[in-house]
């Protein structure tokens, strides 16, 4: 469903960009060329403002060095999942087992709100070169309620851990995917669960969530009655699952510092966007050390 919508809008801007530079030729303001070079540049420039206005709303206390950074990141990082991973994924996601399957807890990937599996690109690589079993999920309908993704995420854990023989799962969410996680475990119970890991998850709410589309983006708003009550069903034991990893430059969930669980710390990436935290090396580095390290403490028990 969302590549196919983002098809539809990389198509619609196009046929803009190629409208607005015909009409220029037409004015002998330019040649016929500049249609082409303005249907070709206008998804890029519409990300590119995104990324600018985003970072502009989120933008944090401290270096304006790293916030440049992290802009000029995002803008990359949204091209490339926008413009070439996900709109292009014609495959559901699938089981992808490792080579030696024996004893490897499988590693579920949640992708957040108005994504699909292929966020997890660079990470599947990265996990598949490090022989894990890996189950991507999307996430569908993409504007519902996040507790109906619960049933999306039990039937992954169900083939997972029949796939592998395997009676646990090592849980990974990148942004709603980590509230995702916890709205599954809240309906389901945590006896099936490794660990947890989040990237960026707005775990008190973020305030760019105001007038964005579908109830999920309401119960993700900053400290909604929603969040409040997810966060009173769980006990310390729950919070203990979790490996928190968020950026003070995060352009979506913000304010950025606070998104812990009680009891929790967070591993800190400096100088990257929101969508840049499924990209960017060292934190897809740390995301395998903390999967190799959960499957390395299910081993000795």
């Amino acid at each position: 469903m969302l590549a196919q919508l983002l098809r539809s809008l990389i198509l619609s801007q196009a046929l803009v960009g190629f409208g607005i530079g015909y009409y220029l030729e037409s004015q002998g303001m330019g040649s016929l060329a500049w249609a082409v070079v303005f249907a070709i540049g206008l998804p890029f420039l519409v990300l590119a403002c995104s990324s600018l206005y985003s970072g502009y709303l989120s933008r944090p206390t401290g270096s304006w060095v790293m916030w440049c950074k992290a802009v000029l990141g995002e803008f990359i990082a949204s091209t490339r999942i926008f413009l070439l991973y996900q709109p292009w994924g014609f495959r559901p996601p699938a089981f992808l087992p490792a080579q030696q399957n024996k004893g490897k807890v499988p590693v579920i990937l949640v992708h957040g709100y108005l994504c699909n599996h292929l966020i997890w690109h660079d990470v599947i690589k990265e996990l598949q070169d490090a022989d894990h079993n890996i189950m991507p999920v999307d996430l569908e309908p993409l504007f519902t309620s996040i507790d109906d993704y619960a049933a999306i995420l039990e039937a992954a854990v169900l083939k997972a851990c029949q796939e592998t023989s395997s009676n646990k799962v090592i849980l990974v969410g990148h942004s709603m995917g980590g509230i995702a996680i916890r709205a599954w475990m809240r309906q389901h119970g945590t006896e099936r669960v490794a660990g947890v890991i989040t990237l960026g998850s707005p775990h008190q709410g973020t305030k760019l969530s105001r007038g964005a589309l579908g109830l999920n983006a309401k119960q993700m708003a900053w400290r909604s009655p929603w969040l409040k009550s997810l966060a009173a069903s769980e006990t310390d034991a729950v919070r203990s699952l979790f490996k928190i990893a968020i950026t003070p430059q995060d352009n979506i969930v913000y304010p950025q510092k606070v998104q812990l669980l009680p009891g929790t710390e967070a591993q800190i990436f400096e100088g990257i966007g929101h969508l840049q935290m499924c990209l960017h090396r060292p934190v897809i580095e740390w995301l395998i050390q903390q999967v190799q390290d959960i499957q390395q403490k299910e081993t000795r028990q």
